[in-house]
């Protein structure tokens, strides 16, 4: 099996394990924040839903990332409906992606910057890896906590969580 179906493979589990989590985002709580210094849960969600489009689509169809030139817009939406939709859009970008490259094109070099400052560089598929699965993990994780803090039920993403019983 080539490394980019291997990856899709991954990311795949991932995405599932992720749509459980947007699904669950209430929309009434979109702005609702567990501390002054957090993002809001509809930032929160809206940047789990933006990554696979951000960080495996995107790095499989350029070379670099320099914040000096690239304006990042941020998901803009006010309903769940949009939310997942976002989501959805942004998973089919990565399938898409990874589906179209090789093994010489995943292990080519890529770069994040901030001008001259080198903030990453390092072969594709070690930045869909860390950057992208990694990342999305990690915030998948606290928008767990920020649906446990909202008193919503938790779904689970590796075997059944608190909310959830074996066989049920």
């Amino acid at each position: 099996m080539e490394l980019n179906h291997k990856l899709l493979r991954q990311f795949e589990q991932e995405a599932a394990n992720t749509r459980k989590m947007l699904e669950r985002v209430p929309e009434e709580h979109f702005d609702w924040k567990p501390h002054a210094k957090s993002m809001s849960l509809r930032d929160l969600a809206a940047h789990v839903a933006e990554l696979p489009g951000m960080f495996i689509a995107y790095v499989l169809q350029s070379e670099e990332l320099d914040f000096t030139k690239q304006k990042y817009t941020p998901f803009a939406g006010t309903t769940h409906q949009e939310l997942m939709a976002h989501f959805e859009d942004n998973y089919q970008k990565a399938v898409k992606a990874l589906n179209g490259t090789n093994v010489v094109e995943i292990g080519k070099t890529w770069t994040m910057r901030n001008g001259e400052h080198v903030i990453v560089s390092l072969p594709r598929q070690v930045v869909i890896r860390n950057l992208a699965m990694n990342h999305l993990i990690h915030h998948r994780g606290q928008l767990s906590v920020y649906l446990r803090m909202l008193d919503v039920p938790v779904p689970g993403m590796y075997g059944p969580s608190a909310d959830e019983a074996f066989g049920s």
